[in-house]
């Protein structure tokens, strides 16, 4: 199935009370124009043959032009409500759909989460939105709304001014329009996608061009860097030019195609009246009718000149869609956690695990020890459900972790990793991400735990402010915060990947302590190299 199909799927299910309105409303819009012209057209002829016939006095002019009046505020008042209810569910649908896609790309594989970059994912996600709204604004409900339309005025057409001319009405317009539009979308398909790719490298550079200035000017990079931001953008820009010429040549054919009916429209109509079957009032309402029809296919225009991005955009979005879902386990409780010969391998290259086995109790500290590279953060991701062993069982509790489910595991084990994580607000709020309704007193006996309390006293307090990443923080300071966090989680198992890096000897060994006395019964897994770390650990395993 195509992914725009599946998207619009997806949005129809959302909001489809709504939709279904906005879709009504656009064949009225629609109708109502074509009524309107019809209409004026027959009685302007029909008023000019009374007239010419000498009984202008006794034609009915109210009627007509009351009839007038009404389709022509029915059509504005129509396309108010068409334009509302279908922005409003687009809009809801939308902001359901970040929502989807960023709880899929939390249950994204480890391995592409670490290389995932934010302000580019950001941006991803939010051109990718963007560029979808058009499919049921532009593409999907203008087209159901033009088919509905011809259809119902070839039925119309036919019973008041012949078969002959709302046949070729209707297999004019829709043949001749889906012949024009099928070309336009695949004129339009390479060069919109060559335009939403260039957009997006722009993007990205810029993004690199800003963050990164300060590298970028001391590596002497930073006019390369702008050269290659100006030239992403050419050919954004470029792509956009090739675009917009077949979107304009879309809209030129189409404007002939209506032109050409309408005047095939009016000879037909034409020469039924002059051999009698048709009068002039009624060949006329076809010519205009005709008209109006033209407005059911020239809406398509832009929106099949954008195919190649709103693809591109939809198959991306569906991959957010398609992510694994969480396990579904029962409930337990940790009481060890156990590696069974539990290994890890990427790919052909050497493993980045050997076989790893060990028990750890409550209240036991086991610190991880070996050269860089042989496996130690790798063996907290797997204890930490974020990798999968190549072989071996994990356990935790009398339960294997695979059979954990996830809001269930991530209450009874938290892992703290070499980076700290960080983001601008107060320390109170980056704090309450572990437990949003903690008080203050719980968020200070924290702080104390991880030797911190001081220094935040000195900053202002728990309403001190942070910059972006934690900027007004030490590394050490950063990282004792994100330990502090941790520890309001209290959970069973505590995964520590370097806890003491960037610390002195002295703060290290009241960091450490803190965490014990804060969670005594706790579970604790380090990888460490630090002496201090080694001779707090209860038992220390070598990796090879």
């Amino acid at each position: 199935m195509s992914p725009l199909w599946q998207v619009f799927r997806w949005i129809w299910r959302d909001q489809r009370p709504a939709m279904l309105r906005g879709a009504l409303l656009g064949v009225a819009v629609l109708l109502a124009g074509v009524a309107l012209l019809g209409l004026s057209g027959w009685f302007i002829t029909a008023a000019a043959a009374a007239g010419l016939a000498g009984v202008g006095a006794s034609f009915d002019v109210f009627r007509p032009s009351a009839s007038v009046r009404f389709l022509a505020l029915g059509r504005t008042a129509a396309r108010y409500g068409e334009r509302v209810l279908t922005h409003d569910a687009t809009l809801r649908a939308f902001a359901a759909l970040r929502v989807r896609l960023l709880q899929g790309l939390t249950r994204a594989p480890y391995d592409r989460l670490v290389r995932l970059r934010g302000p580019q994912m950001l941006n991803r996600l939010t051109a990718d939105i963007d560029a979808l709204d058009g499919l049921p604004l532009r593409l999907v409900l203008p087209l159901i709304a033009g088919i509905a339309t011809q259809l119902f005025s070839f039925a119309v057409i036919w019973a008041l001014a012949g078969l002959a001319i709302a046949a070729k009405l209707a297999v004019g317009f829709i043949g001749g329009g889906a012949v024009v539009l099928i070309w336009a979308g695949r004129a339009g398909l390479a060069p919109s996608r060559r335009a939403e790719l260039a957009a997006q490298a722009f993007r990205s550079r810029f993004i690199d061009l800003v963050q990164a200035r300060g590298d970028l000017a001391i590596y002497g990079q930073l006019a390369a860097q702008q050269d290659a931001v100006l030239a992403a953008d050419l050919r954004r820009q470029i792509a956009r030019l090739s675009q917009d010429r077949v979107e304009r040549r879309a809209g030129f054919a189409l404007s002939c195609l209506g032109t050409g009916l309408a005047a095939a429209a009016l000879a037909l109509g034409m020469a039924l009246a002059q051999s009698g079957p048709l009068s002039p009032a009624l060949a006329a309402m076809g010519f205009f009718a005709a008209l109006a029809l033209s407005e059911t296919a020239a809406p398509l225009r832009r929106a099949v000149a954008e195919l190649g991005r709103m693809t591109l955009a939809a198959r991306r979005v569906m991959q957010g869609l398609s992510a694994p879902a969480l396990p579904t386990g029962q409930n337990h409780t940790a009481t060890l956690l156990r590696f069974d010969a539990v290994t890890h391998q990427r790919g052909a290259a050497r493993p980045s695990l050997p076989a790893l086995s060990f028990s750890l109790n409550p209240g036991e500290t086991l610190a991880l020890i070996g050269p860089s590279g042989a496996g130690k953060s790798t063996a907290l991701l797997l204890a930490a459900g974020l990798l999968h062993p190549t072989s071996g069982a994990i356990w935790l509790g009398d339960q294997l972790l695979s059979d954990w489910n996830e809001p269930d595991l991530r209450a009874q084990l938290t892992l703290v990793p070499q980076r700290a994580a960080l983001m601008a607000g107060s320390i109170r709020q980056a704090l309450s991400l572990a437990t949003p309704d903690t008080d203050d007193a719980t968020l200070w006996a924290a702080l104390q735990a991880v030797a911190l309390h001081h220094v935040i006293r000195a900053k202002g307090g728990l309403d001190a402010q942070l910059g972006p990443r934690g900027a007004g923080l030490s590394g050490g300071e950063a990282r004792r915060l994100c330990l502090a966090r941790a520890l309001l989680r209290r959970p069973a198992i505590l995964l520590l990947d370097e806890p003491t890096e960037g610390l002195d000897t002295a703060t290290a060994q009241l960091v450490l302590h803190g965490i014990r006395q804060h969670l005594p019964q706790a579970a604790i897994l380090t990888a460490s190299h630090r002496p201090v770390e080694l001779d707090w650990a209860d038992f220390t395993l070598r990796l090879p």
